[in-house]
Formats: structure tokens, C-alpha cells, sequence
């Protein structure tokens, strides 16, 4: 795994238009009907990080959650990080 050059960034972050680079994370805040689908979602996206290895820096306020991708391990963003934001966002789709 490597870190992303700035250009990779700015190619993947065009594929998904509702993410953005904060602080030099990938981030994005959904938005449920509730607390429960919030939940349910955090908890399905934890299955998700856990198959690949690979967590999220996330917070929750009722059906309100924020998810950010870095890889510490390469100081930035990796392909990893696109690809379980791809994932996030089927996952809060399907649910």
C-alpha cells in the first residue's frame, strides 16, 4: 500500500462526488431517518472495515453519522481508503 499522489486524489475524489478532502481525510456525513438506521449502518460498515483490515475515524450524533478514510501507515490517503468509501456509500444506499 502506498500513499496516493495528489493527482491520483483528485482523479479517485471525482468518482465520488459527495466526498471530500478534510484535514487530508476522505469525508462524507449521511443522514438517516434515525437513530436505529444510523446505527444499523455503522454497524454494517464495521463488518465491511474489519474484512479489509482497515478502519474509519467516525462520530454518531442521533441519525447523523460522519465518516473519514486515511491510511496512517502511509502518512495520507490509499487506494484502500476510495474503496471502502465506494462500500460506504452502497452500504448507506442499501440501508
Amino acid at each position: 500500500m502506498r500513499k496516493l499522489t495528489g493527482a491520483e486524489v483528485a482523479a479517485r475524489l471525482s468518482e465520488l462526488p459527495e466526498w471530500q478532502i478534510v484535514d487530508g481525510k476522505l469525508r462524507r456525513e449521511f443522514l438517516f431517518d434515525d437513530f436505529v438506521r444510523a446505527f444499523g449502518f455503522m454497524s454494517s460498515l464495521a463488518l465491511v472495515a474489519e474484512s479489509r483490515n482497515h478502519h474509519p475515524e467516525w462520530s454518531n450524533v442521533y441519525n447523523r453519522v460522519v465518516v473519514e478514510w486515511n491510511t496512517h501507515d502511509v502518512g495520507g490517503l490509499s487506494e484502500l481508503d476510495f474503496e471502502l468509501a465506494a462500500a460506504t456509500d452502497r452500504l448507506a444506499k442499501a440501508g
